[in-house]
């Protein structure tokens, strides 16, 4: 089966792809990018992150040509409401539901007026915990979308502030999983997700993939992302490798123990 070249095309890209990882940057988290010879570069962090250098993207990856069924499928329960912000909440006191949290979380969607500044601000909100939540973040987070808004606007070729041009987009995706451990009250794992961005109607899309490491507790009734959380996930992933940034369908997906998800039904 033929598949797409992916790559990074422009940092903007990954700015806006990886949401989360800009949002999670500011309260300890650690995002990754990747590539064919799979470099880490950490996302710069807050006060209370342990990671210190700038997001940005590495080299290309190529998907292969040929597909290897994942040893693993697994269909994510659903947030059982969405919030006032637009997101699903509301998941499953369990693993699925922590990583599905985590999935939603991951998902963004960048077109016509819906702005990278809207995206990180409603994931910000709606999934992280209550202790990393301030009034510093939401104004750093804020800034830096802004700011990412303008490089799309000026690769789409439109000035800051208006809609993106039509069949413009930049789209997340997680497209796999990987627990590193997991309880009743809290889960760690790795996030594989899938970036696209296309600037304009009869131009060509552009692809490539991420790996996202989060941690999530159990917090008032529903699971949330957590700096705490995710800084004792930075300790165990230190204790086993960190599985390889490939594609659903290249056999390295298996061999790093990647679980491809399922849309659910």
């Amino acid at each position: 089966m033929g598949r797409t070249r992916s790559a990074w095309n422009t940092k903007g890209m990954w700015l806006a792809g990886a949401a989360l990882a800009a949002v999670l940057a500011l309260t300890g988290y650690a995002a990754f990018s990747g590539g064919d010879d799979d470099r880490d570069t950490p996302a710069k962090g807050g006060a209370s992150a342990s990671a210190s250098a700038k997001p940005g993207p590495s080299a290309t990856y190529a998907p292969p040509d040929d597909w290897t069924e994942p040893n693993q499928w697994a269909a994510l329960p659903r947030g059982k409401r969405t919030d006032d912000h637009g997101s699903q909440v509301g998941f499953p006191e369990s693993a699925e539901g922590a990583v599905a949290m985590m999935a939603a979380a991951n998902t963004t969607d960048i077109e016509g007026t819906k702005s990278n500044t809207d995206e990180q601000l409603r994931i910000y909100r709606s999934y992280i915990g209550k202790a990393d939540q301030t009034s510093q973040n939401a104004e750093q987070i804020e800034l830096q979308a802004e700011t990412t808004d303008k490089s799309l606007a000026k690769q789409m070729g439109v000035t800051p502030g208006q809609p993106l041009p039509t069949g413009a987009y930049v789209r997340s995706t997680v497209v796999g999983y990987k627990i590193i451990k997991k309880s009743d009250t809290e889960v760690s794992a790795w996030l594989l997700s899938r970036v696209v961005q296309k600037n304009g109607e009869m131009q060509k899309e552009s692809a490539s993939y991420t790996r996202t490491l989060a941690g999530a507790q159990w917090e008032d009734g529903d699971w949330r992302l957590t700096g705490a959380a995710t800084q004792r996930a930075q300790q165990d992933a230190q204790d086993e490798d960190k599985p390889k940034i490939v594609a659903p369908g290249d056999p390295g997906f298996n061999d790093s123990g990647w679980t491809a998800i399922r849309e659910a039904s």
